[in-house]
């Protein structure tokens, strides 16, 4: 199995990326709930970086991952 290539300066903008909009504006994305980015893959990701980085946290919370990016969250 091939190990995830994973940019350690995109892990950190991750960890620092706040959520912009609806019930959870303002929470960082690793504190989103799990069953709201289920919804949101769903649904369809938005466009763009956003979209992006709600589909990297997905992957990360099914995967079992957070303890990649809590350490880098700054509050």
């Amino acid at each position: 199995m091939q190990e995830p290539n994973i940019d350690p300066q995109e892990l950190s903008k991750l960890a620092q990326t706040k959520m912009p909009f609806g019930k959870y504006q303002g929470r960082f994305l690793v504190d989103l709930p799990e069953p709201y980015l289920v919804w949101f893959r769903k649904q369809g990701f938005p466009k763009g970086k956003l979209g992006r980085q709600l589909e990297a946290m997905y992957e990360i919370k099914l995967n079992g991952l957070e303890s990649l990016v809590r350490p880098l969250v700054q509050r």
